[in-house]
């Protein structure tokens, strides 16, 4: 559980409940997180064996909220077991969604295509020929492969996405050479290279049945080439390891037509403030209907065979 001071690194977006809750007023910052820094994977979040211990750090982080008067407590990305616990102690129950592939047990990348329709087969070949003719080619380096020359590139394209995308990158250098010291055996890079360059990366922990993709970058425009790297050399990764699933990250319907199917996450929020919590307890009734619609409208509309 941290302290923060503001919303950054979350996936899980409260800027908006913190400028109203300001605009009235109020004090919204600093508040109580539960969360694994910048990893918008779902998991466990009360780390404790039974459900009375888990009842038991909960009351215990909202006594200590509101011992400091702190504005609020969140619990991002926890289970959905552990988000109906949460809401039955009272705390508000908000839902989102995010795109994961699944393997069926394909044998290669060919028995994954075989499983799509017709026109998302057709569309995913004709992507992955458009980067291979425009010169493009895939490495991967994982586990002891990996030195500080991978680290010097991927920290180079994770600044010059962050700075376009976000306008504040919060990883250093630094950053980067500590995950290959601490974890290489967890590690997949992918890079693109083209003319002899590498022009794009991406990078992905390996846990034991998920590749989880994280952070990615390009110095050099290419059509699809996000699309192979982070999404296409990520499946053929997962099938030739035998990992169940891919998650890639949050946000991007656009991973539907690419195999990647709607799951929810689920997080939960206390509010100090019985006004505040009213509006925003209105709020989340409507997003989770249309969350629900939406993943409902996606489902219908995935790219697999009908029957699959």
């Amino acid at each position: 559980m941290y302290l923060k001071l503001h919303s950054q690194g979350e996936y899980v977006f409260d800027h908006g409940w913190a400028q109203a809750y300001e605009r009235a007023g109020g004090r919204y910052y600093p508040k109580l997180q539960i969360a694994v820094p910048f990893t918008p994977v779902p998991g466990p979040r009360l780390l404790a064996p039974d459900e009375g211990l888990r009842r038991a750090l909960i009351g215990a982080a909202i006594a200590l909220a509101e011992g400091n008067k702190l504005s609020s407590l969140h619990v991002t990305f926890a289970t959905e077991t552990e988000a109906a616990l949460m809401e039955g102690m009272g705390l508000l129950r908000r839902q989102d969604r995010q795109f994961h592939w699944h393997n069926r047990g394909y044998a290669d990348f060919d028995a994954f295509l075989a499983s799509l329709s017709h026109a998302r087969r057709k569309a995913i070949r004709k992507e992955r020929r458009e980067v291979a003719a425009a010169g493009v080619e895939i490495e991967t380096f994982a586990g002891a492969e990996i030195c500080e020359q991978h680290w010097e590139a991927m920290f180079g394209f994770y600044m010059d996405t962050g700075a376009r995308k976000w306008g504040r990158p919060y990883l250093n250098r630094e950053f980067f050479s500590c995950l290959g010291a601490g974890m290489a055996s967890r590690l997949a890079l992918f890079f693109a290279r083209r003319e002899g360059r590498r022009i794009a990366g991406a990078l992905n922990f390996v846990g034991a049945d998920c590749l989880y993709g994280r952070y990615w970058g390009c110095t050099e425009e290419i059509k699809h080439l996000h699309f192979e790297l982070c999404y296409y050399r990520a499946i053929e990764y997962a099938i030739a390891r035998g990992l169940a699933r891919v998650e890639a990250g949050a946000q991007g319907p656009h991973k539907l037509a690419r195999g990647y199917l709607p799951v929810t996450t689920h997080s939960a929020h206390w509010l100090r403030d019985p006004g505040f919590r009213d509006a925003v307890e209105r709020y989340l009734v409507s997003e989770r209907a249309e969350v629900a619609e939406d993943i409902d409208f996606l489902e219908a509309h995935g790219p697999y065979r009908q029957g699959d």
